[in-house]
C-alpha cells in the first residue's frame, strides 16, 4: 500500500470520527444513521464497518476518545489532592471540584466547540450510560470507586449506600446540565442570565457539595464565600 493510500485512510478514519461526534452532540446517538455520519465524512457508506467494525464500535471510539481523558484527568486530580492532604481528609468541596474540572480543562482541547463538547458528554453518559464500552466502563468504574473512598473519608457520618445514590443523583445534574443547559434560558426568558463557564461549574460544586453533606453537621465558617455567584479561585 502506497504512503498516500495511507494517508488517505487515516484522513478517511478521522474525518468519520469528527463526523459522528458533531451529529451525536447535535442529534443525540440514537437518531444518527452511519449513513448521516457518511455523508458528513463524504465518505463511503461501508467506511465504518471498514474502520471499525460497526457503528457500535465507532461509538465507542468516540465515547473513549471524550470520556477516558476526563476520568484519568479525575484520578490525576484526586491522587493530587491526596497526597497534600496527607493522609486527613479532603474537603467535600475540593474532591467535587477535582471531578467536574476535568470538563474545562478537556473542552480546551477538543475540536468541537464548547457548547457541542457539553451536549456531547451530557448525552454519552445521559443515553449510553447504560451500555458503556468495555474501554469506557472499566477506567471509569476504578474512578468512581475511588471517589466513593474519598467521600466516604471526607463524610463519615453517611453510610456507603447513601453515598453511592448522592453521588449518583450529583452525577443526574451534572449531566442535564451539560446536555440541556438551554432549557433554563429559554424557560427563564433570560431571567437566568448567561454565566461563564466558570461561574456554572461553581455554582454546580456548590449546590452538589450541599446535597452532599446534608444531615452532616458543620460548623459555620464565616470564612468561606456565600452566593450562587461566587467563583471558586481554580
Amino acid at each position: 500500500m502506497s504512503a498516500v493510500a495511507g494517508d488517505s485512510k487515516v484522513a478517511t478514519k478521522q474525518r468519520l470520527i469528527e463526523a459522528a461526534e458533531a451529529l451525536f452532540a447535535d442529534e443525540g446517538f440514537d437518531r444518527v444513521s452511519v449513513r448521516d455520519i457518511t455523508n458528513k465524512a463524504a465518505a463511503n457508506v461501508a467506511a465504518v464497518n471498514y474502520h471499525f467494525g460497526s457503528r457500535e464500535g465507532l461509538v465507542a471510539v468516540v465515547m473513549a476518545r471524550y470520556t477516558n481523558p476526563v476520568t484519568e484527568e479525575r484520578m490525576a486530580r484526586l491522587e493530587a489532592l491526596e497526597r497534600r492532604a496527607g493522609g486527613k481528609p479532603v474537603a467535600v468541596e475540593e474532591i467535587l471540584d477535582a471531578f467536574i474540572r476535568p470538563f474545562a480543562t478537556q473542552v480546551r482541547r477538543s475540536e468541537l466547540s464548547e457548547k457541542l463538547f457539553f451536549k456531547l458528554m451530557g448525552r454519552m453518559f445521559g443515553q449510553q450510560g447504560c451500555q458503556l464500552p468495555p474501554m469506557v466502563e472499566t477506567l471509569f468504574i476504578t474512578m468512581v470507586q475511588r471517589y466513593h473512598k474519598a467521600l466516604s473519608k471526607a463524610l463519615p457520618g453517611l453510610p456507603a449506600d447513601e453515598i453511592w445514590w448522592r453521588m449518583h443523583l450529583m452525577s443526574g445534574s451534572m449531566i442535564h446540565t451539560m446536555a440541556h443547559a438551554e432549557i433554563v434560558q429559554r424557560f427563564s426568558g433570560g431571567d437566568a442570565g448567561n454565566p461563564t463557564m466558570e461561574q456554572l461549574l461553581s455554582r454546580f460544586i456548590r449546590f452538589s457539595a450541599a446535597g452532599m453533606k446534608e444531615g452532616i453537621a458543620e460548623e459555620d465558617d464565616e470564612s468561606k464565600p456565600k452566593g450562587p455567584q461566587v467563583e471558586f479561585p481554580f
